[in-house]
C-alpha cells in the first residue's frame, strides 16, 4: 500500500503549480461523487463546476457537512439534462475536463458523443485505466477494456495513440506500449497478432506517434522481461527518436 500511495502522490505532484482546471462534475447527487468533487478541488487539482439539481445537491451537502459556497452549481432537472449541460460546458470551453457523479454510464456517454457538443474528434472514444500495482514498479494505462469489444485495425490505432496522449498527460515522457496477444510471433490465423505486428510498423512509419510500439507479446513474459530490463525495447527506443507513440491492448510505462 505504501508503494501505491507514493505513485499517486507522484502523480498530484505532476500537477503542482499549475492552475486547477475547470472541471463540469456530472451529477454529483451521491456523497461519494461530491465528496470526491470536493477533495479534489481542496487538492487544488479542479475548480469544479457542479452540474445538477441544486436541491438535492444541497442536502447531500448538508448531510455531509460540505461546504458549498466556493463552487458553482449549474441548476439541471435530472441526470439526462446534467450530462448534455456538462457536455456542452466542455464542447464551449467553459470546462477543461468532465467528472463523471452519479448517473448511468450510458446517459453520460450519450451526452458526449453527441456531435452538437462538440467533444468529438476524428479518432475513436476508447477507454484508458490507469494502474497502480504494488509489485510492479511503474504506472501501468490498459486500454481498451471497456468500451470498444472488438476493434478493427484503424480503431486500435486510434486506441493506442489516445493511450499514448494520457500517458504523457499524466507525467510519462516516453510510454511504452505493448501489444497484447497469445502468442509473441506472427501467426496469419490469429488476427491480433497480424494487428499488433501491423501497429508496431505503424509507429515506425509515424502513424502514431510520442511513443515505442512493440507487438505481439504476451503479458506473462512481458512482465518478467520488464522485471530484468527488455532488450527489445532498448533496440526500439535506440533505433530512432519517435515524438509520439502509440497503445492497444495494453500500453504501459
Amino acid at each position: 500500500m505504501a508503494d501505491m500511495n507514493i505513485r499517486y502522490e507522484e502523480l498530484l505532484a505532476h500537477r503542482k503549480g499549475q492552475p486547477p482546471l475547470p472541471t463540469a462534475v456530472v451529477h454529483p447527487c451521491s456523497e461519494d461523487a461530491l465528496i470526491g468533487a470536493v477533495e479534489a478541488a481542496k487538492a487544488g487539482l479542479i475548480a469544479p463546476l457542479l452540474v445538477g439539481p441544486k436541491e438535492q445537491i444541497g442536502k447531500i451537502a448538508a448531510k455531509s457537512k460540505i461546504d458549498l459556497s466556493p463552487y458553482e452549481i449549474v441548476p439541471t432537472a435530472d441526470a439526462e439534462e446534467s450530462a448534455s449541460v456538462a457536455a456542452h460546458l466542455a464542447g464551449s470551453g467553459k470546462a477543461g475536463a468532465l467528472m463523471k457523479g452519479s448517473l448511468h454510464t450510458d446517459q453520460y456517454m450519450h451526452a458526449v458523443l453527441q456531435r452538437e457538443n462538440g467533444l468529438r474528434t476524428s479518432r475513436l472514444l476508447s477507454h484508458c485505466m490507469l494502474i497502480a500495482a504494488p509489485a510492479y514498479s511503474r504506472t501501468i494505462v490498459v486500454s481498451d477494456a471497456a468500451v470498444n469489444i472488438a476493434p478493427d485495425l484503424d480503431q486500435k490505432r486510434d486506441i493506442v495513440q489516445n493511450a499514448i496522449i494520457l500517458a504523457r498527460a499524466v507525467g510519462i515522457s516516453q510510454p511504452k506500449v505493448a501489444v497484447l496477444a497469445a502468442i509473441e510471433t506472427v501467426n496469419s490465423k490469429m488476427q491480433a497478432t497480424l494487428d499488433a505486428a501491423a501497429l508496431a510498423k505503424m509507429a515506425d512509419r509515424r502513424q502514431i506517434v510520442g511513443g515505442i510500439v512493440d507487438g505481439p507479446l504476451d503479458l506473462d513474459m512481458l512482465s518478467t522481461r520488464r522485471q530484468r530490463g527488455s532488450k527489445a525495447w532498448r533496440r526500439r527506443s535506440q533505433a530512432k527518436p519517435i515524438s509520439s507513440s502509440r497503445p492497444t491492448s495494453k500500453p504501459a510505462t
